[in-house]
């Protein structure tokens, strides 16, 4: 049997390993996002918000986190903690745009992307109303486990 060919007992393991491979993959990226969100809100952020962008829409990203400080230096800090925070993780941004000028500073993680803006660039640049059919979630939405299946339920079904 060569590695093309489907195993002998008929199951399809190469769609359920992408399928599983692919809820991974959300995970750890909800994880990351996560981390990046207590960064903001340990360097006292404000106005946090969260995208989720559809895969339909265009978007060259999974997630948006968009927050501002009230001045440059904050803003600064900001973007260096969330930078620090996901490098501990071992997550290292693809780049890192507008640091120097701190009115928009922008760390691409390619699946999610992290905006850290002044009260007047996030006015004037409104991705919130850009990306309006974006889903809003909570960062509480990002930390939710999935339910697993009562016992006695799997049992009612074994029988019948």
């Amino acid at each position: 049997m060569n590695n093309n060919s489907p195993p002998l007992d008929g199951r399809d393991t190469h769609r359920s390993t992408t399928h599983f491979e692919a809820r991974m993959k959300n995970t750890e990226i909800k994880k990351q996002v996560a981390e990046a969100i207590t960064a903001c809100q340990e360097k006292k952020a404000e106005q946090i918000n969260i995208l989720q962008l559809e895969p339909g829409s265009g978007a060259f990203t999974d997630y948006f986190l968009i927050c501002s400080g009230t001045n440059p230096r904050q803003i600064q800090t900001i973007s260096d903690e969330v930078e620090v925070r996901l490098k501990r993780a071992g997550v290292y941004p693809n780049s890192i745009e507008g640091y120097k000028q701190a009115e928009w500073v922008l760390l691409d993680y390619v699946d999610f992307v992290v905006h850290v803006f002044s009260a007047s660039a996030r006015k004037y640049y409104d991705l919130e109303r850009l990306w309006k059919s974006a889903q809003k979630l909570e960062a509480a939405d990002l930390l939710t486990k999935p339910r697993k299946r009562s016992a006695t339920r799997a049992r009612v079904k074994k029988r019948a």
